[in-house]
């Protein structure tokens, strides 16, 4: 059974989170802080970080960093409505996805499940290795190789560079790829997606600005490049 760790310094917002994720049959610890947030990580890792930006302490950013630089734990951030800065910097930092407060607890919890279930997906085919120039995607170690160095992705990197590259010049809206990989249907902010493929962008291409497989179809959504 999945174990999330809510982070969030308002003691309500944690009260309900927990009562929905504990309804959908997660196991749940909470942290009000970024301190304390840090020693449960240390001492009993989850499976999902549920974690607000604004903290006492460490912020949410920076744990998202610290996170990030150790472990592809997933982490869905709660930020403040209106606060596009704080999202963009969340996503940059790694975080899978975000929620705006006041936000809807049931759609939380469902982009939780969403989450673990594409991230713990047992096989992307299993065995099926993928190559591209220099670029090597393996999916039976979910692990991604540069001229034969490793390259760091997170679940959700991984998940959408193995979608793309498995559907070669294939085009896929944006709508599509918030479905396909991240679940979430009718998504009416794909920000998300656009993050995603600036930091894969960045990691795979020799010139992310004159990308060769990440490419953009203009008007339509993205496609992977031979």
């Amino acid at each position: 059974m999945p174990t999330i760790l809510v982070v969030d310094d308002e003691p309500i917002v944690r009260e309900v989170v927990v009562r929905y994720l504990e309804r959908d049959g997660f196991r749940t610890l909470e942290a009000a802080s970024g301190d304390e947030a840090q020693r449960l990580l240390e001492r009993q890792p989850p499976s999902l970080v549920v974690l607000d930006v604004m903290l006492p302490g460490i912020d949410g950013l920076e744990l998202c960093r610290w996170v990030r630089s150790r472990s592809d734990l997933p982490i869905v951030m709660l930020t403040a409505l209106g606060e596009e800065t704080d999202r963009i910097v969340g996503l940059e930092l790694g975080a899978d996805d975000y929620l705006t407060k006041p936000f809807s607890p049931r759609e939380l919890a469902v982009r939780v499940r969403n989450l673990l279930r594409r991230t713990t997906r047992p096989s992307l085919e299993s065995g099926r290795a993928l190559e591209f120039g220099d670029v090597e995607i393996n999916a039976s170690t979910r692990e991604v190789r540069k001229g034969g160095e490793p390259l760091r992705l997170t679940l959700k990197e991984f998940d959408l560079l193995w979608f793309l590259a498995s559907h070669p010049r294939r085009v896929f809206t944006r709508q599509e790829l918030m479905d396909r990989v991240w679940g979430y249907r009718n998504a009416l902010d794909t920000g998300t997606l656009t993050v995603h493929i600036r930091r894969l962008r960045e990691k795979i291409e020799d010139h992310p600005g004159r990308p060769r497989h990440l490419e953009t179809v203009w008007g339509v959504g993205y496609r992977f490049g031979r």
